[in-house]
This record gives structure tokens, C-alpha cells and sequence, in this order.
């Protein structure tokens, strides 16, 4: 990227053809937000071997950036970004055709994807509500610095330049009531906070599996994903449900897009593959960072909530849930929302989006961006110890220690050795990270389990309100809980 003066620009464009095109990639375009302080990349198409000049009311007058495209026309440059501010415009130009990007916004961007938990909007599905909606939507107010980009569905074979978008939308009644529900309670928690300008990027498609959104050479790597359907030049009938399809066409096209994070609202449709998920999800946020040239990425997302599945009492759920506990681990700089309190077990797409949103935000506002006010993280399970027929479970907890304090909690199992669980008593303990857990059932325990079913509700909490995690402390292969 070379800097010019504003004379040499105009004295360099004016030898290039006045026919010369000019196009910039779909995710440019009016009301969008970019990222601040950043050296944002902005790219498009033009003639082939042409000089592309841009300019951005952003910076001093005079000041102009150039790029060459190559011999396919594709160009791209990066652009330095001021302080969060706005609204700016900036300019490009080959030869005398010229494209503008108006209401331009400089804030923070993230990307917000998954399946239909991260799909569904402020409105809802047909007989399926989010709480506080109406409130919602009547409220937004274009004033507000937060804008909404929404992909459309699009799959391909191979790795696509351009992608499919709505246009990037301003904080509007009638934008905001068709943009998710979890992505805009996060941007508008976020923007609060941060009193600067927010973008999210949705890019979700409801029913889909993991593999869906990983590439081609991520997925090579995993023993029995099929990825002949790249090949054969078939027309597929659901797309979306083949391996590496929706990368093609709804995050490869994004990759060189500056971001601030990642968001992910994903499981449900994995519960046939539960101990492939685990490394699938592992690849899928290294693919992510990869992808983005960003080691440390910043990747939050949300554990699957209770439904009833295959019964309320089985585990399909439950060992999903379990994976993305582990990838806590697996995943540096991660962040798991756990959403045992706001479930609903009739209802795969629970109503209490704006609780998810909400908590994904104090991840970003605490891990983030520096916020030092709360424990955003969920307490996980971490050890267990036996001892005079009783069990300590031990909890990874920021901070303060587990509550409620003085209250019998539900929701426990324990097992002998004959490994039938029962239901089982359990105490916060005074002043400590772990819960005592007991049964007149299993005189010399050997295991516990807390939420491990289908439907679950969540009994202990952090000092924020924020529920432990579901967890068990065997491996056992699973089993009825005993009558």
C-alpha cells in the first residue's frame, strides 16, 4: 500500500482508461461498521493489471491509498482506521468509474454464526417467541450506533468470492425485528457498555452440522466425512447438510474481512456424533483463526440448552453438552455460555435469547476488551474427591464460590461401583469452590454426575448468576438412572 498526494493520484487516473470498472466486495457497502484502530483490508474487482485508488473521509485530505488488481482483476489494500467515530464515507475509483460507501461507521465488528439458535430473530419462528421482543423492536431507535449485516443462504463446492447479504442495516423497528435475536441482544449489550459503534455479521443457517461450515482441508483430517459431493458435479438436493458446502459459500468469502471476534450457536444437529464434535469444534475455531490470520481470535460460544430430544431423561444432549465443556481446554481463549437456567424442554429454540446475548457480551466486555467488574465464565467441574460415603466436587470458579448458600441443591446423581446413579443430596459448602454430594443409596460412592440428562435444570450458580456447567465425573457408558 503506497500513500499519494491527491495532484498525483489524479495525474495517475487519468491515463487509465475512462471505461475502466470498478466493484467492491458485497460486504462493503452503506451503513456498514468498520473495524477501529486496525489496519481494515478492502478489496473488489476491477480490469485486469489496473490501478484502484481509494480515499476515506477518515483520514487528512489528500490522502489516498493504491492497489493494483491482478491479472483476474481482483484488487485489495489496507486501510489504518481512526477512533470509534463515524458517520465517515470512503471511495473508490478506477479510471473515471468511482464507488462509494456512505454512513460509514468506525466501531467494533464481530461475526455471529451457527445453526437456528443463532438464526431465529427478534421476532421468532411461527408459534415460537423470543422474550422481550415487542419492547425490542418498538425501542431501536437509527440513532443508536449499531448496524446488522445478514448473510443469505448460499452453498457451494468450492471456496466463493463473493457472498450473499441483505446490505448492512441501520437500529430500525423493522431491521432489528428481522435480525437474530442472540446477535443483537449481544451488539446492543456490547454498545452500551463500550459507548462506541457495533456491527454484527450473521451468517447462521438453521439445521445444519458443524461440518457443514469447515473447509475442505480441515475436514480431510477426520476419518469417515464424506467429501465426494465436491467432486462430482451433482447438483445437491440439501446442500446445506453436506460437509465444507456452507464454508464455501458463507465464511470463505468473509475471511479477509477485519473482525474483532467470533460468536458460534451450534450442537443440536451434531447429537449423533458427539465424540467427533468435541475435535471437529477444536479444527472449526483453529480453521476460524487461521482463516482470519488471527492466532488469538476471540471465539465465545453457547452451550446447547435443555430440550427433550429422544426423552427428557436421555443423553444425546447431555454428551453434546459435554464436548463443548471440554473445549474449554481444547480451545485457547475461548468462552462457553451455559444456558441450563434458560432452557426449554418443549421448545428447541428457547425464548430467552436475550439472557444468551447478554452473557455472551460479558465474555467479550471481560476477556475481551478488559472489563474487570465480573466473573463472565460459567464455573466447570474440575476434580472430586471421596471420603466417609460422601462426594467433593471441586469447580474451576472466578472469584467468589459457588452458590446458593445454605440450600439443599437439586439436580445431582451418584453411583458405587455398581454404577447405578440415584438421585443424590448436595450442599454448596461455606467458603469454598465445591459442593458435597451424598446419597443412603450408594454408602461408598465412586461417581457423580449434575445435570447429565436431555432436560435439566440448573441449581447452583456463581456469584453473577451465571449456572455451573452440566458435567460427570466417570466415563462410564451411559445408563437409566435408577427408579
Amino acid at each position: 500500500m503506497v500513500k499519494h498526494t491527491l495532484l498525483a493520484a489524479f495525474a495517475l487516473l487519468a491515463t487509465l482508461s475512462a471505461t475502466a470498472k470498478i466493484t467492491l466486495h458485497p460486504i462493503f457497502g452503506d451503513n456498514m461498521v468498520l473495524q477501529r484502530e486496525s489496519q481494515v483490508r478492502i478489496w473488489g474487482e476491477a480490469d485486469a493489471d489496473s490501478v484502484v485508488v481509494l480515499r476515506a473521509s477518515w483520514e487528512s485530505e489528500g490522502t489516498l491509498h493504491t492497489a493494483t488488481s491482478d491479472h483476474t482483476g481482483h484488487w485489495s489494500m489496507m486501510v489504518p482506521t481512526p477512533q470509534a467515530g463515524g458517520p465517515y464515507e470512503f471511495s473508490v475509483a478506477c479510471g473515471a468509474e468511482q464507488r462509494s460507501v456512505k454512513n460509514v461507521l468506525i466501531g467494533e465488528v464481530w461475526l455471529c454464526s451457527g445453526q437456528s439458535n443463532m438464526e431465529m430473530p427478534i421476532k421468532g419462528f411461527n408459534n415460537q417467541m423470543v422474550e422481550r421482543s415487542a419492547e425490542t423492536i418498538m425501542g431501536a431507535k437509527e440513532r443508536v450506533p449499531i448496524r446488522m449485516c445478514t448473510l443469505k443462504h448460499f452453498t457451494a463446492k468450492s471456496p466463493q468470492y463473493a457472498c450473499r447479504t441483505n446490505g448492512w442495516q441501520t437500529n430500525t423497528p423493522e431491521s432489528v425485528a428481522s435480525t437474530s435475536a442472540t446477535a443483537y441482544f449481544f451488539a446492543k449489550h456490547l454498545q452500551e457498555v463500550l459507548e462506541v459503534p457495533v456491527g454484527v455479521i450473521v451468517s447462521a443457517w438453521g439445521g445444519t452440522m458443524v461440518e457443514s461450515w469447515m473447509s475442505r482441508q480441515r475436514l480431510e483430517a477426520f476419518e469417515g466425512v464424506d467429501l465426494s459431493h465436491l467432486d462430482n458435479g451433482v447438483k445437491e438436493e440439501r446442500p446445506q447438510d453436506k460437509p465444507a458446502m456452507i464454508y464455501n459459500g458463507m465464511i470463505a468469502p468473509l475471511e479477509s474481512f477485519t473482525l474483532k471476534g467470533v460468536l458460534w450457536y451450534q450442537g443440536e444437529s451434531n447429537r449423533h456424533n458427539p465424540e467427533q464434535y468435541r475435535w471437529l469444534m477444536k479444527s472449526f475455531a483453529e480453521q476460524l483463526r487461521e482463516g482470519w490470520g488471527v492466532a488469538d481470535l476471540p471465539f465465545f460460544y453457547v452451550q446447547i440448552a435443555p430440550y427433550k430430544y429422544d426423552g427428557p431423561d436421555m443423553f444425546s444432549g447431555a454428551l453434546i453438552r459435554e464436548a463443548q465443556m471440554h473445549n474449554l481446554k481444547d480451545i485457547p481463549g475461548s468462552g462457553m455460555v451455559v444456558t441450563m437456567d434458560i432452557g426449554d424442554a418443549w421448545c428447541i429454540h428457547p425464548a430467552k435469547k436475550s439472557e444468551v446475548g447478554q452473557r455472551l457480551a460479558w465474555l467479550a466486555l471481560t476477556d475481551t476488551y478488559g472489563k474487570r467488574h465480573i466473573y463472565s465464565h460459567s464455573p466447570v467441574y474440575e476434580s472430586v474427591r471421596f471420603s466417609g460415603g460422601k462426594a467433593y466436587v471441586t469447580f474451576d470458579v472466578e472469584g467468589l464460590c459457588l452458590g446458593p448458600y445454605g440450600h439443599n441443591v437439586e439436580g445431582f446423581e451418584i453411583a458405587g461401583e455398581d454404577r447405578v446413579f440415584y438421585p443424590a443430596k448436595a450442599s454448596t459448602q461455606r467458603a469454598k469452590n465445591s459442593v458435597m454430594v451424598h446419597s443412603p443409596e450408594v454408602p461408598n460412592p465412586v461417581a457423580v454426575r449434575y445435570c447429565f440428562r436431555n432436560v435439566a435444570e440448573a441449581t447452583v450458580f456463581n456469584n453473577f448468576g451465571l449456572p455451573v456447567s452440566p458435567f460427570r465425573t466417570d466415563d462410564w457408558p451411559i445408563a437409566p438412572l435408577a427408579k
